[in-house]
C-alpha cells in the first residue's frame, strides 16, 4: 500500500462505530457519516450520526476536527486548533496516544483494507474505561 495523503481522506465517508464501556457494561452505536473538506491548513473532519445508548432514543451526535500533514505525519486537531495526536499515514496498522491527565486515550488505525478503515480506540481514566471501534467506508 503507498502512503496515504490528506486528499486521500477527501469527501464523505459512511461511520459505524459500537463504544464498549467497561465500568457499566453499557454499550452504544453510532451511525452517520465523516466528511472530510479541504480548509486553508488542511482538512477539516466534521462528523455527524445518531449515537443509541443501550437501545435508548437515538441523540445526535457531532464532532469536528482539523487534519493537517507535517513532517511525514498526520496531524489531528481538535476544532480550536489545539493538538489531538498525530499517525504515520505509511503504515497499514498505525497507532497514536493523546495523555488528558488523568485519562489516557490510545488509537490504532488500520488502513490495510483501502478504502475501509478503521479507528480503535482505547480510554482509560479513572472514571473511563471503554472501547470505541469506528468503521469507515465510501
Amino acid at each position: 500500500m503507498a502512503p496515504l495523503t490528506l486528499n486521500d481522506f477527501l469527501g464523505e465517508w459512511r461511520i459505524e462505530r459500537r463504544i464498549d464501556d467497561i465500568l457499566s457494561g453499557n454499550v452504544g452505536m453510532l451511525a452517520g457519516t465523516a466528511t472530510f473538506s479541504p480548509a486553508p491548513q488542511g482538512l477539516a473532519y466534521l462528523e455527524t450520526g445518531k449515537l443509541s445508548l443501550d437501545g435508548g432514543a437515538p441523540l445526535h451526535a457531532e464532532r469536528r476536527y482539523l487534519w493537517r500533514l507535517g513532517r511525514g505525519r498526520i496531524h489531528v486537531d481538535y476544532a480550536d486548533h489545539t493538538p489531538f495526536h498525530s499517525f504515520d499515514p505509511s503504515k497499514e496498522r498505525t497507532s497514536a496516544r493523546h495523555n488528558c491527565a488523568p485519562d489516557d486515550y490510545r488509537v490504532i488505525y488500520t488502513f490495510g483494507h483501502w478504502p475501509h478503515w478503521r479507528a480503535n480506540w482505547r480510554v482509560e481514566g479513572p472514571r473511563k474505561n471503554y472501547r470505541m471501534t469506528t468503521e469507515y467506508r465510501r
